[in-house]
């Protein structure tokens, strides 16, 4: 493996995933969702640049291909996890986190059981807004940690109207945007099922 500048950002990314939930081990809130909502953007920052890099600098590795999916979904379900934690086991939450961690662990052992034929399932533009979703959704939901744990705590920054204004409307824009995310995540994996299924039926034996 070569480390050229999109490998170690991939990997750098894939490091920077636990650290949005030990963030809250090692830190006083609401300095931990600062500090896991910064992580979080700086990771996906590094997923979209070492993608341009690869391609511009003609650096593109079957490493590459191997940890950047890898690093994607480690950093979207920890921060999932971080973000169910937060809220507390409330099914708007849960239930397009449930769809979420559903479809990729569905389509990972799918990929897995093709082995070198899962090459033939091409990444969709649904799946990229899927991805999308995901992306400006869980930063939402933990900034709009940081307004709920500071009106709760009554420690507002400027005024609690700008607190509680802020709170609704990250909260209720994040709620909105995970079940945008958990649709689009749900519909991209029927999706793979479909396109897979040449590869699933069982020749009849003669």
């Amino acid at each position: 493996m070569t480390w050229t500048i999109p490998n170690i950002l991939t990997v750098l990314r894939l490091a920077a995933a636990p650290g949005v939930a030990l963030a809250f081990a090692i830190f006083d809130r609401p300095y931990a969702d600062w500090i896991a909502f910064g992580l979080f953007i700086l990771a996906a920052l590094t997923d979209w640049i070492d993608g341009k890099i690869a391609r511009a600098w003609k650096q593109e590795s079957n490493f590459g291909r191997m940890m950047d999916p890898i690093a994607d979904k480690a950093m979207v379900v920890i921060a999932l996890a971080v973000i169910v934690g937060l809220w507390g086991m409330k099914a708007l939450i849960l239930v397009p986190v449930a769809f979420i961690l559903l479809r990729e662990i569905f389509v990972s052992g799918l990929r897995e059981f093709l082995g070198a034929k899962a090459g033939k399932l091409k990444v969709t533009y649904l799946a990229k807004w899927k991805t999308t979703a995901q992306m400006v959704a869980i930063p939402v939901l933990l900034l709009a940690g940081v307004f709920e744990y500071d009106r709760r705590h009554n420690a507002p920054w400027v005024s609690d109207w700008f607190h509680d204004w802020m709170a609704w409307i990250l909260s209720n824009g994040g709620l909105i945007l995970i079940w945008i995310a958990g649709l689009l995540t749900l519909m991209t994996g029927y999706d793979y099922l479909m396109k897979a299924m040449p590869f699933l039926r069982d020749r009849q034996q003669r």
